[in-house]
């Protein structure tokens, strides 16, 4: 018997061998693949306790397409929605819908770390323990608003699609149609508006939160979306602002710096007595009045600052710092980043966090200009990874054998005519119900607080909005969410936000 069976394997496969070319490419074609479907949700329920109330909520898990003009599927979006049950006016309730950043990043951070119906499970600062995973999180915006957290292309398990021949568009038109300020804005407007009209919110009041580039996104969005789309906003919330096409280059880049560079270095207990000694808030008000009045003019007199001049802004400057006042005359009183990370902390052998200074790190050697690594980012995906791969599989039932990409494909991306700080100012002037928040940690060193304030300032030059343009500071990073204390702190703003921006009833949308 043996010999028979070997004889009988031996003739299928040299039947096998001999397969016509079609055969091969039919037992190809029916081999497994990763691939995501186009157009797919499940929907699970759910209970929560928020913010004093419990409720039911569902929570619908998936993929809807991007259409083109002629009304072809070009790429499939994941989302998760979140939707509370007991609301009896749907037409009534606010709609939050969420995005991340990079751009590249998955919308995973805000939706498992601040205002979804889960939190991760870390400690009361913000780093990992385990088992990993989620917990619930009692300070969602869930009891005010249903929230859809939005996966750009090539991010999550959103992917581009092939055309009706089964074939992928080239790299060169996969960035024109998604990979750059303008053309993101573009397609997630569209995907916007299918997602509200198939989930019947045209007349629910609107808002939009981006995080980090995803406020470039979302201040691009606002304009879009109201003169593309027709549909119209009550509000714009900006987590971490990146300078969203406002242009603060050279002494003004360089003088904003300097509180941020002041609250870390009181956070690691790194300035003298007289600083160290008063709260946060106190030291930060001081050197912000510094940096406009003295340090900003200082820097923009370059060589012809006088030499006097020069020693004391270096004298106050390193006070601030926590720095040598010699490391700040060498460094022509302009402090870059990356080496106030290394430098801080040098002769503790530690490196700080660039988005979230809290964090620290350890190098190989404590020469050089600049950290190894990012401690904040290895901290937050040694959590954040296997906690959204574990939750949206196994309690929200989304099964696929597609990667999550944490962080996708999507260089170059075209940064060419970015105005959408401008965009968001037209946006406001059209739309009297329109307000935008602005929430940033005093910790985070990639889009520091103190930028996060000239961007407010500068969003409306002409001051007739600027009742309308609200900041919030928070006593941490560039997720200051993490920080147990401020996920309630930033929650509560948030939740403020929008029940004072939602109209009371017969109040029209107008200037007086």
């Amino acid at each position: 018997m043996k010999l028979v069976s070997q004889a009988v394997a031996a003739t299928c496969v040299a039947a096998t061998l001999m397969l016509s070319p079609l055969a091969h490419a039919q037992q190809e074609a029916s081999l497994p693949s990763a691939k995501i479907a186009a157009d797919d949700v499940v929907v699970t329920s759910h209970r929560a306790n928020i913010n004093g109330e419990r409720f039911e909520y569902t929570a619908t898990t998936g993929t809807q397409p991007v259409f083109d003009d002629n009304g072809d599927a070009t790429a499939t979006l994941f989302f998760t929605y979140y939707e509370r049950q007991d609301v009896k006016n749907r037409e009534e309730r606010p709609l939050l819908i969420s995005f991340n950043g990079g751009p590249g990043s998955a919308s995973v951070w805000m939706h498992i770390a601040y205002t979804g119906p889960k939190s991760l499970r870390v400690d009361d600062e913000g780093f990992p323990i385990m088992p990993y995973g989620v917990k619930d999180n009692p300070h969602s915006v869930l009891d005010v608003a249903d929230i859809v957290f939005v996966n750009p292309v090539n991010t999550g398990y959103s992917r581009v699609l092939p055309n009706e021949k089964g074939e992928m568009p080239s790299r060169e038109q996969q960035q024109k149609m998604f990979f750059g300020v303008n053309a993101d804005v573009s397609y997630l407007a569209d995907w916007v508006n299918t997602f509200v009209t198939r989930h019947e919110r045209w007349r629910s009041p609107k808002y939009l939160i981006g995080e980090s580039y995803g406020t470039t996104r979302v201040s691009g969005l606002a304009l879009e979306l109201q003169n593309r789309q027709w549909m119209y906003l009550n509000g714009v919330v900006l987590v971490s602002p990146t300078e969203i096409g406002i242009n603060r280059e050279g002494p003004v880049e360089a003088a904003n710096r300097l509180p941020y560079f002041a609250a870390t270095a009181w956070y690691h207990d790194a300035l003298g007595e007289d600083l160290q000694n008063k709260d946060l808030l106190e030291v930060l008000e001081e050197v912000e009045a510094y940096t406009l009045n003295t340090y900003l003019p200082a820097l923009a007199k370059g060589a012809m600052l006088p030499a006097d001049e020069r020693d004391a802004v270096a004298t106050e400057v390193a006070r601030f710092s926590g720095l040598s006042k010699q490391t700040v005359l060498r460094a022509n009183l302009d402090i870059n980043p990356r080496f106030f990370w290394k430098e801080l902390l040098r002769d503790r052998g530690q490196t700080v966090g660039r988005l979230d200074s809290r964090y620290l790190g350890i190098d190989r050697d404590d020469v050089g200009d600049s950290p190894d690594y990012n401690a904040e980012l290895t901290s937050w995906l040694h959590s954040f990874t296997p906690a959204i791969n574990y939750y949206l599989r196994e309690e929200l039932g989304y099964e696929t054998d597609v990667k999550y990409n944490m962080f996708g494909p999507v260089h170059p991306w075209d940064r060419t005519n970015n105005n959408t700080g401008e965009n968001l100012r037209q946006a406001m002037a059209q739309n009297p119900y329109l307000n935008v928040l602005i929430q940033s940690g005093y910790y985070d060193g990639a889009t520091n607080y103190f930028d996060a304030k000239y961007t407010g300032w500068h969003l409306d030059p002409s001051s007739r909005m600027s009742d309308r343009i609200d900041f919030k500071g928070y006593r941490s990073g560039h997720m200051m969410y993490l920080r147990a204390e401020d996920l309630k702190l930033a929650n509560d703003d948030l939740r403020d936000f929008i029940n004072a921006t939602v109209p009371a009833k017969g109040e029209a949308a107008k200037y007086e």
